[in-house]
């Protein structure tokens, strides 16, 4: 049987999570409270980043293999240093993890990668080099917010998850249809938090002249992460099981309601998302 896939996991090696210390200005850690650009103070959960936390919990939720990442505002610094020092920890961790691990990049082609991460707002401004690399390298594109704006005076602490992450998604999936899926329709592209809604903006599209089989492409996916039953109903109905994926945000979130939404369908659904589609993409990669 294939391996069951969790495509949406952050996972802090040790040396990144030093960096992240060493730092003074956002993206930083002090002490345990993270301070990112644009986002409210939080504290960092450490013991979510150890290795064998980790896998016990793949274990609890029958998950094979998860795929990580690091969000796009954890390496935001103009040295670069903090993807520099990701990217070769993460390797040292994956060797660690006796395959139970694959990890993306931050916004680089990488040998060792099963492909790259980049913010929304990297895809609306571009990434024809990278995706020329990706599309050579046999490699995916995972799109994932990137930092909020700043939280105004009034707003809820959710604003920025629920408002300002959902509209970036759906910028970026827009853009992707409108220039980049004809020009590289072979590179497989997942949206993460499906794409901020995509399926409702379907019938808008339609009601501004889109043909619908133009948003319609095979190589075009949706993680789940966040999302129910609902919301994953209208994303099938739109789209079909064939471009769906499986993704928690793990430690961000809490798998298990989205993991049991996506059970909550059947053996049949099951399969394809977690395991075939899933085992697809990452079939070949190094």
């Amino acid at each position: 049987m294939l391996p069951a896939v969790d495509v949406h996991q952050h996972l802090w090696p040790e040396a990144f999570m030093a960096a992240l210390s060493r730092r003074t200005v956002p993206p930083c850690l002090d002490g345990s409270v993270l301070r990112l650009p644009g986002e409210l103070d939080s504290v960092a959960d450490f013991g979510a980043h150890e290795l064998v936390t980790r896998l016990r919990l793949l274990d609890r939720d029958d998950i094979d293999i998860a795929v990580i990442s690091v969000p796009p505002a954890h390496v935001m610094d103009p040295e670069g240093e903090l993807a520099t020092v990701y990217h070769d920890a993460v390797l040292e961790l994956i060797d660690a993890a006796g395959g139970r691990l694959r990890a993306l990049s931050a916004g680089v082609c990488l040998d060792g990668f099963a492909g790259a991460s980049v913010s929304a707002f990297a895809l609306i401004a571009g990434l024809d080099p990278l995706l020329t690399d990706l599309r050579e390298a046999g490699q995916v594109l995972f799109i994932h917010p990137g930092p909020p704006d700043e939280l105004r005076a009034g707003r809820p602490t959710w604003w920025s998850a629920v408002v300002d992450y959902t509209a970036q998604m759906q910028a970026s999936y827009a853009t992707w249809l409108a220039r980049d899926a004809v020009r590289f329709p072979s590179v497989p592209v997942i949206f993460s938090i499906l794409a901020g809604g995509a399926p409702i903006q379907i019938e808008r599209m339609r009601s501004r002249g889109v043909d619908d089989r133009s948003v319609i492409h095979p190589n075009v996916f949706f993680d789940t992460s966040s999302y129910g039953r609902r919301a994953l109903e209208l994303c099938l109905s739109t789209f079909g099981v064939n471009q769906l994926v499986y993704g928690s945000d793990v430690p961000v979130i809490d798998s298990r309601p989205t993991l049991e939404a996506v059970r909550g369908f059947g053996d049949a659904v099951e399969r394809i998302v977690l395991r075939e589609t899933p085992g697809r993409l990452l079939d070949g990669l190094r």
